[in-house]
C-alpha cells in the first residue's frame, strides 16, 4: 500500500467509528467535567443533567417534583426547607432535593409525575425503583419519615429500665414482644413501624421484658396515656402478624374513646379507617352541656372499632360542621350519626335527653337500620322561577326535574367552586337564550346545601339532563361550558353533534396545547 494512502486511510477509519466508540483512551483533560449541583435553602436543584450525579452522590435522596405555579408545591416548600435542616442538624444520612417539572418535562415523564407536588424516595442510587413518598407534609413529619427508612423504625429494648424510659417518653408507643427477633412476624412488624408516625416502636426478644409485661407469648402491645392504658394484640401462631388486621388494631386503639373535634384531630378523624362516627354537638360554655359529656363517653366502649365518638364544640369555630349537618348552633345539644363512605345522615327520631342508654339505643338502632336517612334541603324560595335560572333546593328538585313534560337542565354547584363561577355568564346566557321555549328549563342547585334521594353529587360543577318523558332518564354532560357547546345539546335532544371531518386528517396522536400543564386539576 502506498505511504502516502496511508494517513489518509486512518483518518476514515476513525471517522467511520459508531458514535461514542473513539479509538484509544480519552486524556482525563479530554473528560467533560461533572455538573455543581446548585442549592436553594439547603435543597439540591436537580435538572436532567445532574440526577444522575445526585444519585450517585447520595444513597438516600428525596427528590420533590414541583411547580412554580402550584400553590400546595408553595406551601410545602418552607416545610421542605426545615426538614432539610433538621435531618442536617442531627447528621442523619439523607438529601433532599427537588425539580422543576414543567422546566424538565423528560424527567416528569419518565417518573411518572402527573401531578404535583410529587415526592419519590431513592435509595442507593436506583434510578427505575423510588419509593413514593407518603408521609406528612410538614417538617417534622417529613424528617421523621425519612428517619425511618435510613435507620431504624423501631428501638431494641434490652432491659426494664429502656422499656420503661420509652414508655413513659411519649403518648403512645408501640412494643413488639418477639421470642425470636429473626421470624417474618419481625419484619412485618418493622414495615408497619416504618408509616406509622404518630406513634412509637421498640422490639425486644429479653424474657425478663416478657415476664414484667404479664406475657408468655409473643405480643404487640399499644402503651397509651389515655383511656385504659394497654391494648393487647396477641400474635395468631398459626397464621402469624397479618399486617391489615395489626395496623386497624393500632388506628382503633390509638384514638380516644370520645375524640374532640378541631384543626388538629380532624384529620386523624378521618384517617381512621371507621366508617360510622357519632357526633354530640354541645355547647362546651355551658354546664350543662359538659355534663352530658360523662354519658356519651360511658356508651363509646360498647362501639369501638365500629363507630368513631365525636364531640362538636358549637361555641367553636365549627361552623363548617354544623352548616354539612344542616343545624344552627341553637340546635345544641343534639347528635347526628353519619357513614362517612355513603355520606348518609341520621338524627334521633324521639329527641330525648342524651344519656348513656339513649346513646347506645340511636347507635344500635343506626347500624340496624331501624333508622331512616336524612336528606338537607333548603326551603324552596318563593321567586324560584321568576329569573331566567331557576333555582332548585332539595324540596322542588324531583318535581321540576323528573317533570314529564319538560326538558330540564340542571348545574349542580358549589358556592366556593372557581369553575362554577366562571361557567357562570355562559350559563346565564343559555337560561336567557331558552327562555321562551315552554317545553326546557335550564336551572341550577347548591348541591353543599341539597342532597337527593336520586343520587349524590361528588364534583362541582356537574351538568346532567333530564328528557321529557317518562323513564325518569338522566343524561350527565361532559363537553365544553360555553354558550355555543350547550346550545348544541339541548338543540340536539341531549347529545353533542358529532362534528363534520375536515378534509385535513387527524392526526395519530392529539397535539399538546400550549397552556397544558401536567397535574392541573379541575373541581370538574
Amino acid at each position: 500500500m502506498s505511504h502516502q494512502l496511508l494517513p489518509v486511510l486512518l483518518l476514515l477509519l476513525r471517522a467511520s467509528c459508531p458514535w461514542g466508540q473513539e479509538q484509544g483512551p480519552k486524556s482525563p483533560s479530554e473528560e467533560p467535567p461533572e455538573e455543581e449541583i446548585p442549592k436553594e435553602d439547603g435543597i439540591l436543584v436537580l435538572s436532567r443533567h445532574t440526577l444522575g450525579l445526585a444519585l450517585r452522590e447520595h444513597p438516600a435522596l428525596l427528590v420533590e417534583f414541583y411547580a412554580p405555579w402550584c400553590g400546595h408545591c408553595k406551601a410545602l416548600a418552607p416545610e421542605y426547607s426545615k426538614a432539610a435542616a433538621l435531618l442536617a442538624a442531627e447528621s442523619t444520612a439523607v438529601t433532599l432535593s427537588k425539580v422543576d417539572g414543567p422546566a424538565q418535562p423528560e424527567l416528569a415523564e419518565e417518573f411518572g409525575v402527573t401531578e404535583y407536588p410529587t415526592l419519590k424516595f431513592f435509595r442507593n442510587g436506583n434510578r427505575t425503583h423510588p419509593e413514593e413518598y407518603t408521609g406528612p407534609r410538614e417538617a417534622e413529619g417529613i424528617a421523621e419519615w425519612l428517619r425511618r427508612r435510613v435507620g431504624p423504625s423501631a428501638m431494641r429494648l434490652e432491659d426494664e429500665a429502656a422499656a420503661q424510659a420509652l414508655i413513659d417518653g411519649r403518648d403512645l408507643v408501640v412494643i413488639g414482644f418477639f421470642q425470636d427477633l429473626q421470624d417474618e412476624d419481625v419484619a412485618t412488624f418493622l414495615a408497619l413501624a416504618r408509616d406509622a408516625l404518630d406513634m412509637t416502636f421498640g422490639l425486644t426478644d429479653r424474657p425478663r421484658l416478657f415476664e414484667q409485661f404479664g406475657l408468655t407469648k409473643d405480643t404487640v402491645v399499644l402503651f397509651k396515656k389515655f383511656d385504659e392504658g394497654r391494648a393487647d394484640f396477641p400474635v395468631d401462631e398459626e397464621l402469624g402478624l397479618d399486617l391489615g388486621d395489626l395496623s386497624r388494631f393500632l388506628v382503633t386503639h390509638s384514638m380516644h374513646l370520645v375524640t374532640e373535634f378541631n384543626s388538629q384531630t380532624s384529620p386523624k378523624i378521618f384517617a381512621a379507617r371507621i366508617l360510622n362516627h357519632l357526633l354530640l354537638f354541645v355547647n362546651q360554655t355551658l354546664a350543662a352541656h359538659r355534663e352530658l359529656l360523662a354519658g356519651f363517653g360511658e356508651a363509646a366502649p360498647h362501639f369501638r372499632g365500629q363507630v368513631l365518638f365525636v364531640v362538636v364544640d358549637v361555641a367553636a369555630d365549627n361552623e363548617h360542621v354544623l352548616q354539612y349537618f344542616g343545624l344552627k348552633a341553637e340546635a345544641a345539644p343534639t347528635l347526628r350519626f353519619i357513614n362517612v363512605e355513603t355520606t348518609k345522615k341520621y338524627a334521633p327520631v324521639d329527641g330525648g335527653p342524651v344519656t348513656a342508654a339513649s346513646v347506645t339505643a340511636f347507635c344500635d338502632a343506626v347500624l340496624n337500620g331501624q333508622v331512616k336517612p336524612y336528606l338537607l334541603s333548603q326551603e324552596v324560595p318563593p321567586d324560584w322561577d321568576q329569573r331566567p335560572v331557576k333555582t332548585l333546593v332539595g324540596k322542588n328538585f324531583e318535581q321540576v326535574a323528573f317533570d314529564e313534560t319538560k326538558n330540564v337542565f340542571v348545574k349542580f354547584y358549589a358556592p366556593w367552586c372557581t369553575h362554577c363561577k366562571e361557567m357562570a355568564p355562559a350559563w346565564e346566557a343559555l337560561a336567557e337564550k331558552y327562555q321562551d321555549h315552554e317545553d326546557i328549563i335550564i336551572a341550577q342547585l347548591d348541591a353543599t346545601a341539597n342532597e337527593l334521594d336520586a343520587f349524590a353529587v361528588h364534583s362541582f360543577p356537574t351538568l346532567k339532563y333530564f328528557p321529557a318523558g317518562p323513564g325518569r332518564k338522566v343524561i350527565e354532560y361532559k363537553s365544553a361550558r360555553d354558550l355555543e357547546t350547550l346550545s348544541k345539546f339541548l338543540d340536539n335532544g341531549g347529545a353533542v353533534p358529532t362534528e363534520e371531518p375536515t378534509e385535513e386528517p387527524a392526526a395519530p396522536f392529539p397535539e399538546p396545547r400550549a397552556n397544558s400543564t401536567v397535574g392541573s386539576k379541575e373541581e370538574l
